[in-house]
């Protein structure tokens, strides 16, 4: 059977770096709570003019060159974001007149925060019908366009950044050995942003009056996150009939360093596999396990052979999971 093999990883993070201590100026909060509550210390914010296509291109063109492919060997580009560059067309098009790839079918998809994960499935399952060889997968976020820096409980959460993986569809022991994606619309109210859709779309007459950013009612969140992340978790690894103790490296969606342990206690993960960046990133949200991915990957944390565990949660709700042996 044919199924996706990463050949290569890439990331961009902005340049401006916003810490904690410097947000003590202007949100009531300080660095040690933030610390305390997310193990967030710092998150990078990326410049007025600079898009998420921009920042996709960085992170995609870095993992081309890392996978040592030309572009026009790209028929499929899937880029995972909440935070798309315009409402029409997508993202994934722009992308693709950025890194000037011809004849490449071209998506968005939204799954939130588990946005990369589900692309990860959705390449799989694409590589595996035979229709396409070769697919870049983006997840990239601007998450600071939808911030309200007087709301403590989101603003710092959240941080921007791309990263990206190129995948081929070959046999053999190396690449996806499970995926799992699922969701629970019935909780799509305990994170969302309500503004800019057709349901309560902006106008003249309401943009200075509404709530645009992100609302989110943290305590509720936060106790079905635990309970999704731990399925997420264990579903991938039944499926691939992989045990919890032969997973090499663990890299979760970096939303909450308290979610994740609570999660991975329950199964018994050992801590020395989880691979954490949130304290320098923050929670990037579709960009967060591509970028953890690739900063594994270049610190030498990832070795051929090795089986590699993705899993996240999100906003819907989402959650989704992948077992790769690399």
């Amino acid at each position: 059977m044919t199924h996706a093999r990463i050949l290569g990883t890439g990331h961009y993070l902005p340049d401006r770096i916003l810490t904690n201590l410097e947000m003590e100026g202007f949100v009531d909060t300080t660095d040690d709570w933030i610390r305390q509550r997310t193990g967030i210390h710092q998150r990078h914010i990326a410049a007025e003019n600079e898009a998420v296509s921009d920042m996709s291109a960085v992170a995609a063109r870095r993992a081309m060159e890392n996978a040592g492919i030309d572009a026009n060997e790209i028929d499929y580009i899937i880029c995972a974001t909440l935070t798309p560059d315009m409402c029409m067309p997508s993202t994934a098009c722009f992308l693709q007149k950025h890194l000037g790839i011809h004849r490449a079918a071209a998506v968005d998809i939204n799954a939130a925060c588990s946005g990369f994960t589900y692309a990860m499935e959705m390449a799989n399952a694409l590589i595996g019908s035979g229709l396409y060889k070769t697919i870049l997968i983006v997840g990239a976020e601007k998450m600071s366009n939808l911030l309200e820096w007087d709301k403590r409980d989101t603003a710092v959460l959240f941080g921007d950044g791309a990263g990206a993986v190129v995948v081929r569809g070959e046999t053999g022991e190396r690449g996806v050995l499970s995926t799992f994606s699922t969701a629970d619309g019935s909780a799509c109210d305990l994170l969302y942003v309500p503004y800019g859709g057709s349901r309560y779309p902006i106008t003249p007459k309401n943009a200075l009056e509404i709530d645009p950013g992100i609302i989110m009612n943290g305590r509720e969140l936060y106790k079905r996150a635990v309970v999704a992340f731990g399925e997420a978790i264990a579903e991938a690894l039944k499926r691939a009939d992989v045990a919890p103790e032969e997973v090499t490296i663990f890299i979760p969606h970096q939303a909450n360093v308290r979610i994740i342990a609570s999660a991975t206690s329950r199964l018994g993960m050992r801590d020395d596999i989880i691979y954490l960046n949130m304290d320098k990133v923050g929670n990037t949200s579709a960009a967060s396990i591509p970028i953890a991915l690739d900063q594994a990957f270049q610190e030498g944390r990832i070795q051929s052979g090795d089986i590699v565990l993705l899993a996240a949660f999100g906003a819907g709700l989402t959650w989704s999971s992948t077992v790769i042996r690399w």
